[in-house]
């Protein structure tokens, strides 16, 4: 909103209204501002929670300091979609695909989570959402985004620009602006540690002679997949005080500084990498992102004074996927997502492999002492402030070592 009006003051040259047009200005911009609403709006939030007592219903399950979190309001996702939401609506580019998509996500999979967050409290159901509702609700979320991405005439990209010296970047053609050549629209990811490589979805329609017209068959399931499991990844995550709102904080830096360098022509010349039009503007969506999981972790920090519940938790997990994809960095999300990756392994291994020694031996037995891992640690009786700490540690490590993927090409 404010970008647009900003944009159409621009020619009568107003003091500051030129701001707007950098990026980073919008993006400092979006990050106060999501801070500043997560403060003030999380603590009124909390109050109205407490007073009608949505609350968090705790089983025993013989961890430490469990039962000290029943009565916890849950539902504290809220401020987090509201930090997100209202910067991005003011100071984003909303004609961007890319924003468009991203809003549709938060608001999509934050919907979801509040269902189910508002059957468990409101209606007194521990189930919540019936699994079945929330799988429906993520796999069109799903067909959305990768119908968009397979045939939006916006999205965009080039693999190789003409030159790499700045002399020709910026020459003489097109007024100054960069000579990158003609963008194109292909369904092709990045690979990392490889150079010169790229991976067309394409290939795998091997049994067509019409490969390129008809990638997005297997494309989009592939889109489901990745969104269902890394919005699930961080809904298992957020078990622990600060966990989950941790993690996604130093995810959403490094996300920030992909998107930068994949929306720069000069930057994706330099790292070897594909540039993509248009891309850089989710900049302000990432900054608005990491300002609400900061923000958030002002409560949510051991002792939590509220939970984000699946409100916050399928939302985050959701928009990390659905950004990396738009940035054809989806193959990094094992590495950027380390953490989501392993709680979900580690609740998948024990499961099959309970019923894999019950059907065998006649018992079952278990590889960790509680699934997710953040709860074996804790039946070996590390504070969970400990766990989360070194789980940060951890996300710290493979956030760098996922932007170092950049030049180990």
């Amino acid at each position: 909103m404010l970008y647009a009006l900003f944009d159409l003051l621009k020619p009568y040259d107003l003091p500051g209204a030129g701001l707007f047009s950098y990026l980073t200005f919008r993006a400092a911009l979006a990050i106060l501002l999501s801070l500043t609403i997560s403060l003030a709006f999380g603590g009124r939030l909390i109050k109205l929670l407490r007073k009608l007592q949505v609350g968090e219903t705790v089983r025993d399950l013989g961890l430490e300091g469990q039962l000290s979190k029943a009565g916890t309001p849950t539902m504290g996702g809220l401020i987090i979609l509201a930090a997100i939401i209202i910067p991005v609506l003011l100071v984003a580019n909303l004609g961007n695909i890319y924003i468009q998509l991203l809003l549709l996500t938060t608001v999509w999979m934050g919907a979801i989570g509040f269902a189910d967050d508002y059957i468990k409290v409101f209606r007194k159901n521990k189930q919540g959402l019936r699994g079945i509702f929330k799988v429906i609700g993520q796999v069109t979320l799903g067909l959305v985004v990768g119908a968009v991405l397979a045939f939006h005439p916006d999205v965009t990209m080039k693999e190789e620009l003409p030159a790499t010296a700045l002399e020709e970047l910026y020459g003489e053609v097109g007024g100054g602006k960069p000579k990158f050549g003609t963008a194109e629209q292909h369904l092709k990811t990045t690979i990392p540690f490889i150079k010169d490589s790229t991976f067309d979805y394409a290939d795998l329609v091997f049994w067509t002679d019409a490969q390129a017209e008809w990638a997005w068959l297997l494309f989009i399931p592939i889109v489901i997949f990745i969104i269902t499991a890394v919005s699930n990844g961080a809904n298992l995550t957020d078990g622990l005080d600060g966990l989950a709102g941790g993690t996604s904080a130093i995810i959403a830096f490094t996300l920030a500084v992909l998107a930068y360098v994949s929306g720069s022509v000069v930057f994706a010349s330099y790292l070897d990498i594909m540039y993509i039009p248009m891309s850089g503007e989710m900049i302000v969506f990432a900054a608005a992102f990491l300002g609400a999981a900061i923000g958030f972790l002002w409560y949510n920090t051991y002792p939590a004074q509220v939970f984000m519940g699946d409100t916050g938790s399928l939302s985050i997990g959701a928009i990390i996927a659905v950004f990396a994809l738009a940035i054809r960095k989806e193959l990094l999300i094992p590495i950027l997502a380390g953490i989501f990756l392993v709680e979900n392994l580690s609740v998948v291994l024990q499961v099959a492999y309970f019923k894999y020694t019950k059907k065998k031996y006649g018992e079952g037995r278990r590889i960790f002492l509680m699934s997710p891992l953040h709860h074996h640690y804790q039946k070996k009786g590390l504070h969970e402030s400990k766990i989360v700490t070194r789980f940060w540690i951890s996300g710290i490590f493979l956030a760098i070592f996922t932007l170092i993927t950049l030049k180990l090409r």
